[in-house]
């Protein structure tokens, strides 16, 4: 089964970003498979859905306060123009795999940036 890449980024706090991430989940049918802390500003979430869901899927993330990358987006799109053209009852209930990997910026403070092992040339 393919996973599909997502990533996003959120200035809100993480604890309120979590619980609404796990309701956007639950309310629009999709199911977390899996949920790991990545770093100390990032969490991983495995995500399976049926196709037929992915819209609802789409709008709650972004009422979350979760910013998708421009690719993201993409793949959201791609996922509700192939919904929209699937006929078949059968294909409509193909489960997606996602993996949205989501930043918390809250945490990071411009010295924290300027301190880092990148250099300015």
């Amino acid at each position: 089964m393919q996973v599909l890449d997502i990533q996003g980024f959120t200035y809100e706090q993480r604890r309120h970003v979590l619980i609404a991430l796990t309701t956007a989940f639950g309310s629009s049918g999709g199911w977390i498979v899996d949920r790991r802390t990545l770093s100390a500003t990032s969490m991983e979430f495995r995500v399976e859905i049926q196709l037929r869901s992915i819209l609802d899927l789409y709008a709650a993330i972004l009422a979350t306060g979760v910013e998708l990358t421009r690719s993201g987006h993409e793949t959201f799109t791609e996922l509700c123009t192939r919904l929209q053209h699937r006929r078949i009852t059968a294909e409509r209930g193909q489960i997606i795999v996602l993996r949205l990997e989501v930043s918390f910026l809250e945490d990071i403070t411009l010295h924290s940036l300027l301190s880092s092992n990148s250099s300015v040339a």
